[in-house]
């Protein structure tokens, strides 16, 4: 009787921890004023901010450090700037942009951290073929940063940790349900990505650059990938031919013409 008695009692407890954590996401959940897309967001762009600032030198220090030529960081600054200076948004943001060109010469890649730290690897820059393209890097990091996704991503973690810790509480089932919890953020990148190149495409055009030039940009990735790439299912990111598309919908949408293809 008494075994009976603890494990209902570790079902209620187990209850109680999922509740809270349900009660908890809903009274985070408020619309981005810059994408309009309804988030679960639970820390403040000012902690974003910290998080970016905090986490920027030993992200640099991953790949390499800095570049060190001044003058292709200051060609970096200039088009990162361009694009924070003449966006186009609903209300002022509060994030600090500072764009870190990356000594890294054999891996592709751009990213942002959270709250406007902004990286792009010497491998990628030395790729692309004009300041349009660089623009349209930059310019998706930016979406990223104002499209809030890791503190979306820092968000559903804590749910999902809080969810697993009250399931493995009442029914032993917390790595079951943290698997589940992983597989759902891996499936939001896609999704992160889209909105982000839609949005670098009207940061684009703000800011007078090209913003068919990101198709360039997609070639460039695809191309990287090489013919053993991961499906589209399978992959965070989807493949370029889809965001191509994409961006051709987005050009049409913020600037009345697409790009042709």
């Amino acid at each position: 009787m008494r075994m009976r008695g603890s494990w209902k009692i570790r079902i209620i407890i187990g209850l109680l921890i999922v509740g809270f954590a349900y009660w908890k996401k809903c009274a985070n959940t408020q619309v981005n004023p810059y994408t309009g897309v309804e988030q679960v967001i639970s820390i403040s762009p000012e902690e974003e901010i910290a998080i970016g600032l905090n986490s920027a030198p030993q992200m640099a220090q991953q790949y390499g450090g800095l570049y060190p030529d001044q003058q292709l960081q200051d060609l970096v600054d200039k088009v990162g700037n361009r694009l924070v200076t003449n966006m186009k948004l609903p209300q002022q943001h509060p994030y600090k942009f500072e764009f870190h060109l990356l000594a890294d010469q054999q891996t592709i890649n751009a990213f942002a951290l959270p709250g406007g730290q902004i990286f792009i690897t010497y491998a990628l820059f030395s790729k692309l073929q004009n300041e349009d393209q660089l623009a349209g890097v930059l310019g998706h990091e930016i979406g990223h940063v104002l499209g809030r996704h890791s503190a979306e991503r820092i968000a559903n973690t804590e749910f999902w940790q809080t969810v697993a810790q009250g399931a493995s509480v009442g029914a032993d089932a917390g790595g079951l349900v943290a698997g589940i919890g992983q597989n759902v953020l891996l499936g939001n990148g896609r999704g992160d990505e889209l909105e982000s190149d839609a949005l670098g495409v009207k940061f684009m055009i703000d800011a007078g650059y090209n913003p068919c030039e990101m198709i360039g940009v997609m070639k460039i990735l695809k191309a990287a990938s090489g013919p053993n790439r991961l499906p589209e299912f399978k992959s965070t990111h989807p493949d370029p031919e889809n965001r191509m598309q994409r961006i051709d919908e987005a050009t049409k949408k913020y600037r009345g013409s697409g790009c042709g293809i």
